[in-house]
């Protein structure tokens, strides 16, 4: 076994600059029972499991457990699972003893008895095997654990956040995760809404990321316009938060909205793709008016681009006003102009964009 240096460091981290509350929580009903949930936990020592789609802040969500915990001024410490190669992983975790395998020319303390009497976060702990899932089972329940070629268990009191984009009840089933572990985890479980379920809290998000990345990059980028904003909050959002902040740094650093307007264009699998709760009511009508407002943006684009952006000519081949497909071209969270092409070696270039 190799002693090569930890890729993730330093081993323990400071908490950093956190987004003010106002902006991590915003203000839709989801995000506020998160919050009233997270005060309710964080002064207890009890394993708690963050559940939610990549790019949705279960990291900072982490962090402000910490902070906001009796613990606050013991050590953070953050493993992403998936960053440590599987061979480092138990020694990075739990440590070793001087010659307990070939290179370990002295002792190693590892990341679960850095963070005694502090909290230790596991990100993406569906990453770890079973071997490793058996040590961290131990040290859940009772609060010991064994370094590598070690004769005698350890004791550490320490606080154990988890955090994964996967559903662990699917891996039990599929043999790669311990249910005994997934009960001493899910003592108290957090669930990160998606950022299409929260899409009332996008203007500010934006200006928090437009803010924050001016004073970062020395940049004067200013807000975006009213036909982009609601491009951003019609967006499917795959990579939510995450996704979001990166375009807006980008918009940012290039300085204009053609450089970010693109990637908000409806991609094929965005269509019909709601979130349908099925805990509560329905409104077939909602969702019905939803999916047609989302093909009648296909069909818009379509015959947009057929005619070269021409909205005029696309009126006309839709056979409705030209007021009308404008109105329908916002509220479909389509660009109002396509993107300028790149001239051609010898092409006279025309400052006319999608002329009508």
């Amino acid at each position: 076994m190799s002693t090569t240096s930890n890729p993730v460091s330093p081993l323990i981290q400071p908490l950093g600059e956190m987004p003010p509350d106002s902006v991590v929580f915003g203000s839709t009903e989801a995000m506020r029972a998160l919050r009233d949930r997270l005060s309710k936990i964080a002064g207890a020592n009890v394993p708690v499991l963050i559940h939610g789609e990549s790019g949705t802040g279960k990291d900072i969500i982490a962090r402000m457990i910490h902070a906001s915990s009796p613990w606050k001024t013991g050590p953070w410490v953050k493993v992403n699972c998936p960053a440590i190669p599987g061979t480092l992983l138990e020694s990075e975790l739990f440590g070793y003893e001087k010659g307990a395998f070939t290179g370990a020319y002295g002792t190693k303390p590892g990341r679960v008895e850095m963070a005694h009497r502090g909290t230790l976060f596991l990100d993406e702990i569906s990453e770890l095997d079973m071997a490793l899932q058996s040590k961290l089972l131990q040290l859940l329940q009772d609060g010991q654990f064994c370094r590598i070629g070690a004769q005698e268990d350890k004791k550490v009191e320490v606080r154990v956040v988890c955090a994964t984009n996967r559903k662990l009840e699917e891996e039990i089933a599929n043999g790669s995760f311990r249910s005994d572990l997934f009960y001493r985890i899910n003592v108290v479980n957090l669930h990160m809404p998606s950022l299409r379920e929260r899409a009332a809290d996008i203007p500010q998000l934006v200006s928090y990321f437009l803010e924050y990345h001016n004073r970062k990059f020395n940049s004067r980028a200013v807000h975006p316009s009213a036909d982009l904003m609601n491009a951003l909050k019609k967006y499917h959002w795959p990579g939510n938060v995450r996704e979001l902040e990166n375009l807006m740094k980008r918009y940012v650093i290039l300085g204009t909205e053609e450089s970010i307007s693109g990637d908000l264009r409806p991609h094929e699998q965005d269509f019909f793709s709601a979130d349908i709760s099925v805990d509560g009511p329905i409104s077939l009508k909602k969702i019905t008016r939803q999916a047609v407002r989302e093909l009648e943006g296909k069909i818009i684009l379509k015959v947009l681009q057929h005619h070269h952006w021409n909205r005029k000519q696309a009126a006309r081949a839709l056979n409705i006003s030209y007021r009308a497909l404008l109105y329908k071209i916002r509220d479909a969270g389509l660009p109002s102009n396509r993107a300028p092409r790149r001239p051609q070696p010898g092409e006279t270039v025309s400052h006319t964009i999608a002329a009508d």
